[in-house]
């Protein structure tokens, strides 16, 4: 297990920072607008012929363009400036927020042509969200990331806890458009406070990878990344079962609890409450308990109170268990999020944080059906009991699959590669290009070297390489030859010019501290290029 981090002492230091405050007040807007919204489309079809089946489908409407679009979304955000790429975003949420409001005004909105435009809010979404988790850590010191994903459990928290109490007091006094229209001015705000923030540019920015490139180069990455892995393992086993809760605190408030929609509300306003608490807490706490400490705690607290909520049929009981699972949900997903943030290099961090958007999506999507299923069979009863088991199975699994240490790796870029000096001038799009390093390695070094090599092999596939490999050679005894292939000669150039970190050079300089110094690289390329 991780030792424990030293954190910031305040809870709150991120929203020292003007920048980071102005926008994170500006995304709490933005979440509060979203779930009035889905509150308002629910509405405006709880009187239409299959209503249950319409109803429901406004949540996957919202959700599915997540699970879409999440990869082609961080590759979007890898490729263009996140910052135009956001304003243009809620622009769009913004205008399919005014279309939403007119058409509902003039009584213009068929149960279709709403689904149709809240899967394009979804679409949105899906887009804004792996551009804004990737800019927070431009926006604060690295040493404020875990506090700053703490707050950003907190705006979705606190958003699906007023958001719907909001929409409801509107859509009684004032129509649904009213609440439509609060959603699109949401987006507004969101776009103005990003038009203020001018965030410091390089000189010399880097050309823009190509859209299909960019978005092989984020799936190699997460592929050969043991670390981001295991991250995403650990959102998994926390996130399929503890969906159970979501999907079914409502039936829980009818069916258990006997509450209306008001109980109902009180109930999310106590995941609120929860949330708000860890968040204050996590930072004082981290530093007694490591990160997978952590983890075992609050997956056993989930799950100790998905049991409390199938056993215990006493509104003030689940009001007071539903405290300690905002903690916990809000504890774990902030932990896995800001390890992503903390690990990921900056060229590829917007398509790691969505393929970690994909699994958080997904487990809770298809949790939810999996969970709503298991209760038609078992009943409420059997469905939480079973989360619950689940849950604290996954929890213990932290001590065989723990988060990895990271805490020292160097993850800024490092250029320390030598500009390539060939006598042939390689078309940019030319490939793919095959790139051979000799070695010669004494022989008590040579089982050293081997191992030290795997590290260097994972550095070349995370950074570009189409398959990698480690040969002797058989004219040579002491002779070692490795052979990568990248897909073109852009993309090995990408890989001089800053995909490379601190990291990747300590395992490059291990294995070449074993090796005598004449190693020769050679590139070859394409006989044919066209």
């Amino acid at each position: 297990m991780t030792t424990p981090t030293t954190e910031p002492a305040s809870a709150w230091a991120p929203l020292r920072i003007a920048a980071f405050r102005s926008l994170w007040l500006a995304v709490l807007a933005s979440n509060v607008g979203t779930w009035m919204q889905t509150v308002g489309a629910q509405w405006l079809l709880v009187d239409q012929p299959n209503a249950p089946t319409l109803v429901s489908l406004v949540q996957t409407a919202s959700m599915l363009p997540v699970l879409l679009l999440a990869l082609p979304a961080g590759a979007l955000a890898d490729t263009f400036d996140r910052r135009r790429l956001l304003i243009a975003v809620q622009c769009f949420l913004a205008a399919v927020g005014v279309l939403l409001t007119t058409l509902t005004a003039a009584h213009r909105m068929p149960p279709a042509l709403l689904l149709t435009l809240t899967f394009g809010l979804g679409v949105g979404q899906a887009l804004t969200l792996p551009a804004w988790q990737a800019v927070i850590p431009e926006l604060v010191p690295r040493a404020q990331l875990v506090s700053a994903s703490a707050l950003g459990s907190i705006s979705v928290n606190l958003a699906r806890s007023v958001g719907p109490a909001v929409a409801g007091v509107l859509v009684a006094r004032a129509g649904v458009a009213v609440v439509f229209a609060v959603n699109a001015v949401s987006f507004a705000i969101f776009a103005l406070a990003l038009l203020r923030w001018r965030p410091d540019r390089p000189e010399n920015e880097p050309v823009p990878e190509r859209f299909t490139a960019a978005l092989r180069a984020g799936g190699r990455y997460v592929r050969h990344s043991p670390v981001v892995r295991r991250i995403l393992l650990r959102a998994a086993l926390f996130v399929v079962p503890g969906s159970a809760l979501w999907a079914l605190l409502p039936l829980v408030a009818s069916r258990r609890l006997g509450l209306g929609a008001g109980g109902y509300g009180v109930l999310l306003g106590a995941l609120g409450v929860g949330a708000v608490a860890g968040a204050l807490v996590l930072p004082r706490v981290r530093r007694v308990l490591s990160s997978n400490r952590l983890l075992l705690l609050a997956g056993l607290l989930y799950a100790g109170v998905l049991l409390v909520l199938a056993l215990v049929p006493q509104p003030a009981v689940a009001v007071a268990a539903l405290v300690p699972a905002g903690l916990a949900w809000m504890t774990v997903l902030s932990s896995v999020n800001a390890a992503m943030q903390l690990f990921l290099p900056g060229w590829v961090r917007a398509r790691g944080l969505s393929i970690y958007q994909m699994f958080f999506a997904g487990g809770q999507a298809l949790g939810a059906v999996a969970w709503g299923a298991l209760g038609e069979v078992t009943g409420l009863v059997g469905a939480l009991t079973a989360a619950a088991v689940v849950m604290a199975v996954g929890a213990l699994s932290v001590l065989l699959w723990p988060l990895r240490e990271t805490r020292g790796v160097d993850r800024d870029p490092a250029i320390y590669w030598p500009e390539p000096n060939l006598a042939l001038e390689p078309q940019p799009r030319g490939g793919p290009v095959l790139v051979t390093v000799s070695y010669t390695v004494r022989p008590e070094r040579q089982a050293e070297f081997v191992e030290a090599m795997r590290a260097v092999g994972r550095s070349r596939r995370r950074t570009g390489a189409m398959r990698w490999g480690l040969f002797r050679a058989g004219e040579r005894t002491h002779g070692f030859v490795e052979v990568y292939q990248v897909p073109s000669w852009e993309e090995h150039l990408r890989q001089h010019g800053g995909r490379l970190t601190g990291a990747d050079r300590v395992a490059e300089e291990r294995a070449r501290a074993l090796a005598d110094d004449d190693v020769r690289v050679n590139h070859l390329l394409p006989a044919d290029p066209e």
